[in-house]
C-alpha cells in the first residue's frame, strides 16, 4: 500500500462518526437485562460478546448465564442512540445521562 493510500485511510478512521449509544444484553431464559453505554456501538457488541465467549467478562452475573444458557439466548441490541455532530468532542456525560435514563425506564435492568 502507497503512503497517499494510509495518508487517506488514517485520515478517514479519524472523521469517522460512529454510532453512540446504550447496548442490551437481555438474557431471554431469566428475563435479566444488562446495560452499557458504548462510544462505538458496533465495537461495544463485538468486544462483551469476546469477553463472554472466553469467559473473561467482568459482570460475573452475566458471564453466568451465557455459560449456562448460552449466546443463543441473548438477544443483544442497540436500545438508545445518542446524537452529536463533533466526533472529536467527549459525550461521556452525554452518555451516562441517556444511560441513566434507560435504567430508570427498565427497573429491572443492571449496568453491565
Amino acid at each position: 500500500m502507497d503512503m497517499q493510500r494510509k495518508k487517506q485511510l488514517l485520515e478517514e478512521y479519524k472523521n469517522r462518526k460512529p454510532e453512540m449509544g446504550i447496548i442490551s444484553f437481555f438474557c431471554a431464559a431469566t428475563e435479566e437485562t444488562f446495560l452499557c453505554l458504548s462510544k462505538d456501538t458496533k465495537a461495544g457488541i463485538n468486544s462483551n460478546r469476546f469477553k463472554l465467549s472466553i469467559n473473561w467478562h467482568p459482570n460475573k452475573r452475566m458471564q453466568e448465564l451465557w455459560n449456562q444458557y448460552g449466546e443463543t439466548n441473548f438477544k443483544i441490541s442497540v436500545i438508545r442512540v445518542l446524537k452529536y455532530e463533533d466526533p472529536h468532542a467527549d459525550h461521556t456525560k452525554e452518555l451516562e445521562e441517556l444511560l441513566i435514563q434507560c435504567l430508570d425506564l427498565n427497573k429491572g435492568a443492571r449496568r453491565m
